[in-house]
């Protein structure tokens, strides 16, 4: 099957870029396993969030990250969870989708440093590439996919992925479950317009 320009994955590109060229510009800065060079990058830190007003950390949060390895393997399963959704949905829908659980995923971390009494620095892709892993939820729930995708697969797929926060209190499993459950219901949403239209469509014919 030949490919086309639209074919490529472009927006997945640009989001492993810009991760990238972050931890290059951390790594200048001091490291990017230095505290301080985290939250003058814009890493996820609700004190500064709610005294001093800094909501852009809910985004660019997303592009920060602690180390090497954090980012690798970030960054492998964008690769390898991106261009699926990407082609699925289009460019713009899966942008939104991904910035949508991200965002969802420090959100989450928000109300529970509120509700817990605590605070500690987060950042990372996680949260929105989990809104990625929620999509294959909805496509083992739609009929023409479902085969592709089996419940039980896509299940012990978010289990293992999910299982290194269980694992390991330095890792947060907030906004890992706050991005599955934004992915979740931003892709849900996407669904339920199509399946409209689509009926809407073929009633009026």
């Amino acid at each position: 099957m030949k490919h086309t320009r639209a074919d490529i994955p472009w927006a997945t590109f640009l989001l492993i870029a810009i991760s990238i060229l972050i931890y290059l510009l951390e790594a200048i800065a001091g490291g990017s396993e230095n505290p301080d060079v985290a939250i003058r990058f814009g890493a996820m830190y609700t004190p500064y969030i709610l005294m001093q007003g800094e909501w852009y950390r809910l985004v660019t949060a997303m592009f920060v990250h602690f180390g090497f390895e954090h980012l690798a393997s970030n960054m492998l399963a964008l690769m390898v969870e991106g261009p699926i959704v990407e082609r699925y949905y289009g460019k713009i829908r899966f942008l939104a989708i991904y910035g949508f659980a991200g965002i969802s995923g420090n959100l989450a971390t928000m109300a529970w440093d509120i509700l817990s009494g605590t605070a500690r620095l987060s950042a990372g892709a996680s949260g929105g590439i989990f809104g990625l892993t929620a999509v294959f939820l909805i496509f083992a729930m739609l009929p023409e996919l479902r085969r592709l995708f089996p419940i039980k697969r896509v299940l012990f797929s978010i289990l293992i992925s999910l299982s290194p926060a269980l694992e390991d209190g330095s890792i947060n499993l907030i906004a890992h479950l706050g991005g599955l459950l934004g992915g979740f219901v931003i892709a849900g949403c996407f669904e339920y317009i199509k399946s409209r239209h689509y009926r809407k469509y073929y009633s009026s014919h």
